[in-house]
């Protein structure tokens, strides 16, 4: 009885909550990690991929790696800092790291804020120079570059003046907006699977649903965590940049 008891007590409820995040999390890192890996390669060996068979959904997938062949600077750029970004991102969350490797942590964390700013700014070139699903596409990507620069700005501000709280809730929200783009890859593969639309007609849509997605779930997670813990408004004096309590 007792341990039914613990199980239900608040504290065993945020432990399970954060047990879920966590895995939600991992799993997003994952899928942005092999789809950066992915494209890397097929922009490496565009030979290699030409060369499978001739399957209209592959020919579809195809028709997308030509686009983004013919801006190969510019995807690299965006997609290299995104490989280290996602790599560093979720080192940044764990407790022990930030309290025994307090000097890592500070360092990892301005160059995750640069990383960020190379990948927003070249997220807004690639809405206008890549685009697939039209205007719908576009206006989701320009949108949520522009909201990921400005939560990055505004958690840099915050803890230049030493507002760990409000510095730990708008990288929550920037670091939601980029697992977005790792969010839209399910569904898009569910769109190619289902085969009743092409990608001009669902990328947007695939965007929009990403992005809100995950942006709603950090939004919900900050509120969540608001409730049932006190951020320490005295952590970390010296400026270190906080991510996750």
């Amino acid at each position: 009885m007792t341990a039914l008891q613990n199980s239900r007590t608040p504290a065993a409820a945020g432990t399970r909550s954060r047990k879920v995040l966590w895995g939600v999390v991992i799993l997003l890192v994952a899928i942005g990690l092999a789809a950066v890996a992915r494209r890397a390669y097929v922009l490496i060996s565009p030979a290699q991929i030409a060369s499978q068979p001739d399957v209209s959904r592959l020919a579809a997938a195809r028709s997308l790696d030509a686009g983004f062949r013919a801006h190969r600077a510019l995807t690299f750029l965006h997609i290299i800092p995104a490989f280290l970004f996602f790599s560093l991102m979720p080192f940044q969350f764990v407790p022990a790291i930030r309290r025994r490797h307090p000097e890592w942590h500070r360092w990892s964390g301005r160059l995750l804020l640069l990383l960020g700013a190379v990948i927003g700014v070249s997220a807004l070139v690639m809405s206008f120079t890549m685009n697939i699903g039209g205007a719908s596409e576009t206006a989701a990507t320009t949108l949520f570059a522009i909201l990921f620069l400005l939560f990055l700005g505004f958690g840099f501000w915050n803890i230049r003046r030493r507002r760990i709280a409000a510095h730990r809730e708008w990288m929550i929200r920037a670091f939601g907006v980029a697992l977005g783009v790792a969010a839209t890859r399910p569904i898009i593969g569910a769109f190619f699977a289902a085969g009743r639309l092409s990608p001009h007609e669902f990328f947007g849509a695939a965007f929009w649903l990403g992005f809100t997605t995950t942006l709603l779930g950090a939004e919900g997670w900050i509120h969540y965590s608001a409730r049932h813990s006190a951020v320490s408004r005295n952590q970390f004096p010296d400026g270190t940049l906080l991510f996750f309590r």
